[in-house]
């Protein structure tokens, strides 16, 4: 229970349901989610420790969310743990894998010829995911999977902004085909030039006005 608590707060959270400064009380979370204080308490403190909640003694729980310094390092971080992510899938992806990452590609370039936007960006994250799972690591696929969760908004921003969604395609191809070919070290190189162009694409948002709007 505690961590279907934790993990609905969280998205509320991250879609910005919640915002910075808000107060978390106990008892309505409660009786919205329909249980007791003690898991939501509980989920509030896991929360903390991940750095969206900031607990206040005899004040509260209070959301402090992640700012833009926060994307900003996340994107640093993820773009050298995905080129090891696709270094280890080089070695790893398997066939069902490789084609459903091929699928999300194929699908991506049509819905953008057509302007589906959202769909582009579902595509988007299905091709990471795939690649997470290609990697055979555990770790390295809850990270990374955290890692997109939270930037959630800010992906969405980025997919739908016109003039990078093509460019990220073919980046997404040249990842597909290093891994296709064994090619650990182009593998690598390709997944993180990927994030790296995208680090370059955020500098045309203003990322704090992209944090504070909801998911439409």
């Amino acid at each position: 229970m505690r961590e279907k608590v934790f993990q609905k707060l969280r998205e509320d959270i991250l879609k910005g349901k919640y915002k910075k400064g808000d107060e978390l009380v106990e008892c309505t979370i409660g009786k919205e989610l329909g249980v007791s204080r003690t898991p939501v308490r509980e989920a509030v403190r896991q929360l903390a420790l991940e750095g969206l909640v900031q607990i206040i003694p005899n004040k509260g729980a209070f959301v402090t969310g992640i700012s833009s310094q926060d994307v900003m390092d996340m994107y640093q971080i993820r773009a050298r743990l995905e080129g090891l992510c696709a270094s280890m899938a080089a070695g790893r992806a398997t066939k069902e894998q490789l084609e459903g990452m091929e699928e999300a590609i194929v699908l991506s370039d049509y819905h953008a010829g057509k302007g589906n936007y959202e769909q582009v960006c579902q595509q988007d994250g299905r091709f990471h995911e795939l690649l997470y799972e290609a990697s055979g690591s555990r770790i390295l696929t809850h990270t990374l999977g955290d890692f997109h969760q939270y930037l959630q908004r800010v992906r969405k921003a980025s997919v739908q902004y016109r003039m990078r969604v093509r460019p990220s395609n073919s980046e997404h191809r040249e990842i597909l085909e290093a891994i296709r070919q064994g090619n650990s070290q182009e593998a690598e190189k390709a997944a993180y030039g990927h994030i790296a162009n995208t680090i370059e694409n955020l500098k045309n948002f203003d990322i704090e006005k992209v944090l504070r709007e909801e998911m439409k």
